[in-house]
């Protein structure tokens, strides 16, 4: 029997949620042009779209927002924030923005200009279509290891040095405005980072000179996966781990959905002061002044609080050990995910699921509709049609080597039921996969298709 962690915490409130039936679940996809985002909440019965902003805040992030200073300039929350912001990740030159793209796209516009190429192991989505609005080339250097799913890793969001190395060399470091890392890796199945390779990163990029950034949005899971499985870090608390982490780095963007567990928010944050100010005057263009940058005062005040949150170790051993479980569960009726398991989601190989099914007729697509219709679970697809793209010399399309269903578990909101009645869902679409067929896309704009494409079956 599989063993499921005992949550660290009660419940004090409950929403309810309803399963429509399945003529109801066809009505509602079809409405949506069989794109999940254009779903209704109300008709989704379990949500693992995202676990960005979806999270249950605590009580003392509750209370902490009945402080909130909500002056314009200067405001005690926003001074609460820095102080959090200098004692984990050691900076003093940050911004607050609403959320993760808004830091990217202050980034990106000031230091990206068309031509320019910008290294990371994997870009998520809107780093990506970001440094493309800008006429860049978003490039992946994760080390191999992270395309074969079944490798049991440690660490398969590392880096490649040596093509790090490679591409620096050969593109030239005046043509890369700076380099980044994610952690963990969301676009290769929520795969950590080692300490070590961080470190050769930061080594390789400032050796020809380039600003290091990190894309912290689970920087928590990433520290904590570090103690677990990185010798010389298992007496070490995930704050002095994360403390090391961003000694490393020249800046940070963060959406703090993520492993602050707040609903909304995020920072850019920089150690060069000339920069900084040019960012707080995008800021003050984009998002609001630089003491709130788009928040409101309680929305500091609960980012401040959960930043801690995020590093309790007790949580961090509960959100693993879920995320965990739904896979070994997975497992168990024959569906196939990245393994091992990451931090935040659970990744379906839909390519070895519905190998019947070419890239260019979206494999992902179609599991993560059929998953909807079968029991009205929603996840996103991480594949194709998020991140195929034409060459920019040959114009030929360029094809993810994987091709998923991302299954992201929202931080203290679904129980163990609720993880069984996934597995029981996918356990029977498994069963008739050989029945499922691709999709075409009938409308997509240019950039991040997959929020907004709409779709029709094949």
């Amino acid at each position: 029997m599989l063993k499921h962690p005992a949550e660290p915490f009660r419940i004090k409130m409950v929403e309810p949620i309803h399963l429509i039936s399945p003529e109801k679940r066809m009505e509602a996809m079809q409405k949506a042009g069989y794109n999940l985002f254009a779903l209704p909440a109300e008709e989704v019965f379990i949500d693992l779209l995202t676990d960005s902003g979806t999270g249950s805040m605590s009580q003392h992030q509750w209370a902490a927002m009945m402080t909130g200073d909500e002056s314009y300039a200067g405001a005690r929350s926003y001074l609460r924030l820095a102080d959090a912001m200098q004692k984990i990740f050691g900076f003093e030159h940050f911004v607050p923005t609403h959320q993760g793209r808004a830091a990217e796209n202050i980034l990106t516009s000031l230091l990206v200009k068309p031509g320019m190429y910008v290294p990371s192991n994997m870009h998520f989505d809107t780093t990506d279509g970001n440094i493309r609005a800008r006429g860049g080339h978003p490039t992946n250097l994760v080390a191999d290891i992270a395309f074969d799913p079944t490798a049991h890793h440690p660490f398969k969001g590392n880096m490649d040095i040596a093509k790090l190395r490679s591409f620096i060399q050969k593109t030239g470091a005046a043509n890369i405005p700076f380099g980044s890392i994610t952690i963990t890796n969301n676009a290769g199945g929520g795969q950590p980072v080692s300490l070590e390779n961080l470190r050769a990163v930061a080594d390789t990029y400032h050796e020809f000179g380039i600003p290091f950034f990190i894309d912290a949005c689970r920087f928590a899971e990433n520290s904590y996966f570090i103690k677990l499985r990185e010798p010389g870090y298992q007496d070490k608390s995930v704050w002095q781990i994360a403390q090391e982490i961003f000694k490393l780095v020249d800046g940070a963007w963060m959406s703090a959905k993520k492993d602050a567990i707040v609903n909304m928010g995020g920072f850019l944050a920089v150690r060069n002061a000339d920069l900084y100010q040019q960012i707080c005057n995008e800021l003050i263009l984009r998002e609001g002044f630089v003491t709130y940058g788009g928040l409101s005062g309680r929305d500091l005040d609960a980012l401040a609080v959960g930043l801690w949150e995020g590093m309790d170790e007790a949580y961090l051993a509960y959100r693993l050990g879920q995320t965990a479980y739904l896979a070994d569960g997975l497992h168990a009726v024959g569906v196939p995910t990245i393994e091992p398991a990451g931090g935040h989601a659970v990744y379906v190989d839909a390519g070895r699921l519905l190998p019947h099914i070419p890239h260019g007729e979206f494999p992902g697509q179609a599991l993560s509709a059929a998953l909807y219709l079968e029991g009205a679970v929603r996840g996103v697809e991480i594949g194709s049609v998020m991140f195929a793209h034409p060459d920019p010399d040959t114009g030929e399309m360029v094809y993810p080597q994987l091709e998923l269903v991302r299954l992201a578990i929202p931080r203290r909101v679904y129980t163990q039921s609720h993880m069984d009645y996934v597995i029981d869902t996918l356990g029977s679409l498994s069963k008739k996969a050989g029945t499922l067929r691709g999709y075409r896309i009938t409308y997509a704009p240019e950039l991040l298709r997959h929020f907004t494409a709409r779709f029709e079956p094949l």
